[in-house]
């Protein structure tokens, strides 16, 4: 009996790596590509991603694909599934490194073979940071009862918490959770914030965990957009006092607005938070550094109200198509902590684009800045019409990324830390959630076509019922325990002092 067994589970070892499996020899052949999900056709990877596991969507059938590469072939198939064995997928990516895998998938239907197109997957020879970090999180209108900040490993499919809000909650006591940054892609220094139950900053600086709370009598509100400066123990925030309405007929079921905005600056070592920007008529937000700290950008809406009647939200609600914002930028000396010289980079609200631009944010190098746009307003993830630009700040020449880009919402673009990918907030799949998309960008200054972040079993996202929120990147994990984040949040925070400059 026990042999029996033995041999049973090398089988289903062997099944699962491939090895068992041979391509069929009477096969008919389609003129056209097949219905895989995610869709990886014709994708550039780097070359420590983790296995681009696939699920062949031609009907009820048993499928296998064959990937070859510059060393040799392996085979797949479980089902409808293709799962690549994790050690073997990395011989092949060391193999093709600045070449590409040859994928040729084959379906069983109906006791026929059928086989398709082959497509490539093209490995770049630049590597991805290894890790990332979202904010995992029902669709927004849903009450934020569990709501967690989770991080990736890129190279593997290991997925883990940094922080999760039930730690700390209960029957009488709720708490949202937002808003993670990184200092030039490290974690000894990041933050992230906690609202109502518990609510403060949560900061971590040289390792050192702080939580602070950021509202002072001089501010609008507790920090909200952070932006780490690179080379400065400083944070700039925007300050906001944010509201949502929903739509019954509009398919951009919510929108979000700010009926305030300003911009602050925190200075950790101080502890003191100062003044940006508070100009009475405008909604200043969304501020991102250059990567030498010396200019800062942002975002900033003309919005004059004139009802004083009603309340400024009530307004706004009545208004929003109305909110366009364009792109600014303002230098700064990090030593005196002086800003000077406003000016506009990209008039987006003019007549001649009548557009609205956020969340900006640079690349490494200081050439390229990533922004999303769509037809008004500041929360394009509801908007469908939204989509990624780029603004190359040597010509000032803006573009639409088309590779990236689809006919949904598309927002929260953001930079790898070499520069050579990007990742992006797709609602492409379905248009109610989230999803990370991570496209290539070559140094030729083109994008390729986005691919979504893989998971060890392709249905994953059929059934995880959760948006990807504010993903970002990080060259290594956070070593902060969510056991010690959860015994922080529950201290009292840190009043931040108010500094007048």
């Amino acid at each position: 009996m026990k042999n029996i067994l033995a041999i049973a589970m090398i089988a289903i070892l062997m099944a699962a790596c491939g090895q068992h499996l041979t391509v069929p020899t009477d096969v008919t052949m389609e003129n056209r590509l097949p219905h895989i999900y995610p869709d990886y056709t014709e994708v550039t990877i780097p070359a420590n991603i983790c296995p681009m596991n696939f699920i062949v969507q031609e009907g009820e059938t048993d499928a296998m694909a064959r990937l070859t590469y510059p060393g040799g072939e392996y085979i797949y198939g479980e089902g409808q599934k293709v799962l690549i064995d994790e050690e073997q997928w990395q011989e092949m990516l060391d193999s093709a490194k600045g070449k590409e895998i040859k994928v040729e998938v084959f379906a069983k239907i109906n006791g026929q073979w059928k086989g398709y197109q082959p497509f490539n997957i093209y490995v770049a020879e630049d590597s991805i940071d290894e890790y990332i970090s979202y904010r995992s999180i029902p669709p927004s209108y849903v009450a934020y009862e569990r709501l967690s900040i989770v991080q990736r490993h890129l190279t593997t499919f290991d997925t883990r918490d940094i922080y999760n809000n039930m730690s700390v909650s209960n029957e009488k006591v709720g708490q949202c959770i937002n808003c993670h940054s990184y200092q030039n892609f490290r974690t000894d220094n990041m933050l992230f914030h906690m609202r109502q139950g518990y609510g403060g900053t949560m900061l971590v600086t040289n390792g050192q965990l702080k939580k602070i709370d950021l509202k002072t009598a001089e501010t609008l509100s507790a920090g909200v957009y952070p932006a780490w400066h690179p080379t400065h123990n400083l944070i700039a925030f925007s300050t906001n006092k944010t509201g949502q309405s929903f739509h019954t007929k509009d398919l951009n079921k919510i929108e979000v607005q700010d009926t305030e905005s300003d911009l602050i600056l925190y200075d950790v070592d101080k502890n003191e938070v100062s003044i940006i920007s508070e100009l009475e008529d405008e909604l200043e937000v969304f501020p991102t550094w250059s990567p030498d700290g010396k200019k800062m950008y942002f975002c900033s809406a003309h919005f004059e109200y004139y009802n004083d009647s009603i309340e400024k939200s009530a307004e706004m609600i009545q208004r929003y198509q109305e909110v366009k914002y364009s792109l600014y930028s303002v230098d700064f000396n990090p030593d005196t902590k002086e800003f000077s010289n406003v000016q506009m980079v990209y008039d987006a609200a003019s007549d001649s684009i009548n557009q609205s631009v956020t969340l900006p944010r640079v690349s490494p190098d200081g050439r390229y800045l990533l922004f999303a746009q769509a037809e008004f307003g500041c929360f394009h993830v509801w908007h469908a019409d939204a989509d990624i630009y780029m603004m190359d700040l040597q010509t000032k020449e803006v573009q639409k990324l088309d590779a990236v880009n689809s006919n949904r919402s598309e927002s929260y673009p953001t930079w790898s830390s070499n520069g050579r990918w990007i990742m992006v907030d797709s609602r492409r799949d379905d248009g109610n959630y989230t999803r990370p998309y991570i496209a290539y960008f070559d140094k030729q200054g083109k994008a390729h076509k986005p691919f979504l972040l893989p998971q060890q079993d392709p249905n994953f996202y059929t059934f995880y019922l959760r948006s990807f929120n504010r993903p970002e990147f990080m060259i290594e994990p956070v070593t902060i325990s969510p056991r010690e984040f959860a015994a922080k949040a529950k201290e009292d925070a840190i009043p931040a002092k108010y500094a007048d400059r």
